[in-house]
Parts: structure tokens; sequence; C-alpha cells
């Protein structure tokens, strides 16, 4: 058994690098995979990943786009049905900033595929990342829409938006490794994804992890008093219990005594605006201690990285 303190990483390198490679580095999460990582694997991943079905996954890279198009009426027709999980702002007459996930762009094409802006979206996208749109290639190949200019936005360019750009087209990852209490409270923020260490794929009894069970160390209780001896020993025996099950039974099956406490990895991954949300109520006195434990230090981090949108939060402690 191992007892580790909660930590977070905010993952800024993977901004730097392909959006395959980053799509493969947070879905491996799941799988605790990460040590199949090389330089040809994200292809075949990604590939398996979307004949699956696993969506979730390709909502971990994002892309700003600005189109600019010559007809009124395509554009309105085009917020008609207005995209889910876009940030999507007017930035000229005829011009429109649009920021989504793979996930997003994929299903507008499925969703809207007769829809000229949506159809030109696919076309730039398609030709520009085949990957993952492979399996959505019209017979006739990808058909650029006239009227239609549509470049693709470098994210040192997004960066450089006023605030109130800012906040809605620029995404942060923070990869958060906590207990089970604390993933479930976090998972409830909308729009946001997440991607989370799987207890119904992962067999704690593999080397890879040490045959044995991860908890997190509780804030609530202190080393030496009798609390934390009896939380010690609570845990102790479900490690036993867990890891005699693994002998005759599937990972899912054997997961379902594991406790609150059980260590796991969690990203996640949404535009600053909403990262304020939740540091206004994820640091609030109110909030749960252990969630606090986390979220206090993360926003301080969060104001070196973005001080004109966070710094104005002050929290109560």
């Amino acid at each position: 058994m191992r007892i580790i303190p909660p930590s977070y990483e905010i993952l800024t390198e993977l901004d730097n690098g392909s959006m395959a490679a980053r799509i493969e580095s947070c879905g491996r999460i799941c799988y605790k995979s990460e040590g199949k990582i090389t330089e040809k694997s994200a292809k075949p991943f990604i590939e398996n990943i979307l004949k699956r079905g696993h969506n979730s996954v390709s909502e971990m890279a994002v892309l700003t786009l600005q189109i600019d198009y010559d007809s009124k009426s395509v554009a309105e027709r085009f917020f008609e049905g207005i995209p889910k999980y876009f940030a999507i702002d007017q930035i000229d007459k005829q011009r429109l900033l649009i920021t989504g996930s793979v996930r997003a762009f994929r299903e507008l094409y499925k969703e809207h595929a007769t829809q000229k802006m949506a159809k030109a979206i696919a076309a730039f996208l398609g030709e520009r990342y085949p990957l993952f749109f492979f399996d959505l290639l019209p017979k006739n190949g990808w058909r650029p829409q006239s009227g239609f200019s549509i470049v693709k936005v470098p994210l040192a360019d997004v960066d450089k938006l006023s605030v109130d750009l800012l906040i809605k087209h620029r995404y942060i990852a923070v990869k958060i490794i906590t207990n089970r209490a604390i993933t479930h409270e976090i998972v409830r923020h909308r729009p946001v994804s997440y991607l989370q260490e799987s207890q119904r794929y992962c067999r704690y009894n593999q080397a890879q992890f040490g045959n044995e069970v991860s908890f997190i160390k509780p804030m609530f209780y202190e080393e030496g008093t009798p609390e934390y001896d009896l939380w010690v020993r609570a845990m102790e025996e479900t490690e036993t219990i867990y890891l005699k099950l693994l002998e005759n039974s599937t990972a899912q099956a054997a997961r379902t005594v594991l406790p609150n406490s059980c260590k796991t990895e969690i990203i996640v991954f949404a535009n600053l605006i909403e990262w304020l949300h939740i540091f206004k109520l994820r640091t609030s006195p109110g909030a749960e201690p252990s969630m606090r434990e986390i979220m206090i230090p993360l926003l301080d981090d969060f104001k070196k990285l973005f001080p004109k949108i966070f710094e104005g939060l002050e929290v109560n402690v």
C-alpha cells in the first residue's frame, strides 16, 4: 500500500506539441499506458479511439480558426443550429473567430454536413488534419467551398487576443492527482472536458502499479492519531480484499470494494472563463477542504500565467 499527497501539473508543455501527440498523451491516462508512447504510436492510438467511439479523448486538443465569409445569409444559417461546445465571436463585419475541440469540429460536420460553412470548415480541417477526419472523408474527397477564407490561428496569436476574447478562446489542461471523492465533485463542472484514470481497466496488482493500491493522504487526520491509524487500517484491509478478488475477478468487478480515498489522476481541460468559475466555487470557504488544498495553490499559478484574468480573484482563508 502506498500513501501519497495530492498534487497537480499544468500541462503547458502539451501546448507546444502536435495535436496528435497531445491527444495520445492525455488519452493514455485512462489506461495508465503512457509507457507505450513512441514516435509512431499516436496515429494507431487515435484511429483506434475514433473507430471505437471513445469521443471524449478527442476533446483534449482544441484549435482556433479565423473565418472570413462573403455571404451574410450563410453565416445566419450557420447560427440557426448553433454548434455545440464552441467559443464563437464576431470580430469583424464578416469575420468569425471560432475555437473548438477536434470532437466538436467532427460533430459539427456530422450533424450539419449540408450546411455550407460547416462543409467549408470540414474541408479545411480534413485536408490539414486527415488523421482526425479520415472516417468522415466524402467519396469525392474534401472540396473547398467558395466564398470562404479560413486560416488556423496559432496559439501564440491566441495569447495576444484582448482579454474579452482570450478568456473564451484560450484553453488550459491540468492533471490533478487526488482522491476519488474530489474528482466526483470536479466532474460536475460544465462545459469542461475530462479524462480520468480508469479503475475498470487498471489492475493494481500489476508491476507498473507496484503490485499495490495507492491512496491519497487525508488532510483531516494527523499522523500518529488514533483516527489516522484507523484510516490506515481500513485502507490496508481494503487493499487486501481487492488484491484477493483480482485473483479470480476482472478489474471492473474488484474495483467495487475500493473507497473514495483511492488515488486517481484526472485531466481537466477548459477555457479560462470556465477555470475562473471553477476557482470562484472551489477556493471559497464553503468548498470541500481537500478541494481547496489543490485549488488555492493552482489559482496562484494561474495568476502568474494570466494575471489580467485571475489577479482580481482573492481567496478568503
